[in-house]
């Protein structure tokens, strides 16, 4: 109890001498008497006094600012020496009530904010974590540092995905460009200008620009497959694959290099993945996996892909990289393969031919012929091919109709190459005909 009275004595003594510091508007005074009487507190292990002494100190008249981050900034390093979380979590939500609205300590609230989500997650209440975090928009704040404020919206992204919320999960990875983590880190700082806002160093638990490149691509990843967008995901490792720390290590770029392969394969044709193709194809790291680039050569080239040999090669590498497919969508991307070689023997087969029976197309395809015809109709609704079929023909004409104003126009084509012929044609029989007139007369 003495101990209890001292503690009050020495505070009344410290907010009177804070009251005549802060009435006289001298800055330095009144953050020393401010943090002095929380040390007292801390000192004292009088926790409910501390929690009572800041939400009085923040609400006196005319509380000078600096006074208020000092206070706050002084009583965030006392959050980790709490005796048990229940301490810790009314420490944190005093600090977060006194820097509510307060301009000049969004960033400690936000990184109170944070603090307390990581609490509300390990107790497994992930969506009130998830609420919490939405809460602070980051990206409004010039003073946080760039990789704080990427590394608290990852964060906010990543509890959305837990949380199964992938619609509010996108909207928040739209305030990400990727191009920011292209900037080039190695460039001296600019010291900057009087007048400029200082920008705060970040926490040192805060992640390199590249590792949170990493994560940030690893979370798109989770988002696109709950989609089954193969393509983005595809195009997510090979971002994945560029940054320069993977690029060095065999044992990184060769795990994220198989997955490239397999989710172009994947991926539905289009100019996008024609083009990604071509490009890892050109990658020399590609001839360490022999397999996998006989893959995307037998892909690539214009014949067509019996479906069975090639499913009884790479059948054990597929199971083997079930587990990067993501355990239920594995049977789902065994059906989405055999759904893109049967598309690219079609694409093949509409090259070579301009008409051919459904009966012949089916056996190409190695397929039914209803199914053959099922395929066909797809591609043909989506607009990856123009093809007509006559089913009591039972045949299939790959050739688009014409109007009369376009074979008007291949006629006159036609015409004016053949006019061109015939001039070049004649001038070279008046040519020869001069040549030997002139040698006659010689």
């Amino acid at each position: 109890m003495e101990g209890g009275g001292n503690l009050e004595a020495s505070i009344e003594q410290l907010l009177n001498v804070e009251k005549q510091m802060r009435l006289a508007g001298e800055v330095a005074g009144t953050k020393k008497a401010v943090t002095d009487i929380l040390q007292l507190c801390f000192e004292a292990r009088a926790w409910k006094t501390l929690n009572d002494q800041i939400i009085l100190l923040s609400k006196r008249r005319g509380q000078l600012k600096q006074a208020v981050t000092a206070m706050v900034q002084q009583a965030m390093q006392y959050i980790d020496e709490t005796p048990d979380l229940e301490t810790r979590i009314e420490l944190i939500k005093t600090l977060n009530s006194v820097s509510a609205g307060k301009i000049y300590v969004e960033i400690e609230r936000a990184r109170l904010i944070k603090k307390l989500a990581k609490i509300k997650e390990g107790q497994g209440l992930i969506a009130e974590a998830a609420d919490l975090m939405q809460e602070v928009a980051v990206e409004t704040f010039g003073a946080m540092a760039k990789t704080e404020k990427i590394a608290f919206i990852l964060e906010q992204v990543r509890l959305c995905l837990d949380r199964q919320d992938f619609v509010r999960a996108q909207i928040l990875s739209r305030k990400i460009s990727p191009r920011v983590f292209d900037a080039d880190t190695s460039k001296e700082k600019k010291k900057p200008k009087e007048g400029d806002n200082m920008v705060e160093e970040p926490p040192a638990d805060i992640p390199s620009l590249l590792e949170l490149k990493r994560i940030y691509y690893e979370l798109m990843i989770r988002y696109y497959t709950h989609n089954n967008d193969y393509l983005e995901i595809c195009r997510c490792y090979k971002s994945i694959y560029d940054i320069p720390s993977v690029k060095e290590n065999p044992a990184q770029w060769m795990p994220v290099l198989r997955k490239i392969c397999w989710y172009l394969v994947l991926a539905p044709h289009d100019p996008m993945q024609s083009s990604l193709l071509n490009s890892t194809l050109e990658d020399k790291n590609l001839s360490e996996i022999a397999n996998f680039k006989l893959l995307l050569k037998q892909v690539v080239t214009m014949e067509v892909i019996q479906w069975t040999s090639l499913w009884n090669t790479y059948k054990d590498e597929f199971e083997n990289e079930k587990s990067m497919l993501g355990g239920t969508l594995g049977d789902k991307a065994a059906e989405d393969l055999r759904q893109r070689i049967i598309e690219h023997n079609i694409l093949v087969v509409s090259k070579y031919y301009s008409r051919i029976t459904l009966k012949r197309l089916a056996e190409l395809l190695c397929l039914s012929i209803q199914e053959a015809e099922k395929h066909l109709s797809d591609m043909v609704v989506s607009k990856a091919l123009v093809a007509k079929i006559d089913r009591p023909m039972g045949v299939v004409c790959f050739q688009t109709a014409k109007d009369s104003n376009d074979i008007l126009n291949s006629w006159s084509l036609n015409l004016e190459k053949l006019l061109d012929l015939v001039e070049k044609s004649c001038h070279q029989i008046h040519k020869e005909t001069m040549v030997h007139k002139a040698a006659l007369k010689v």
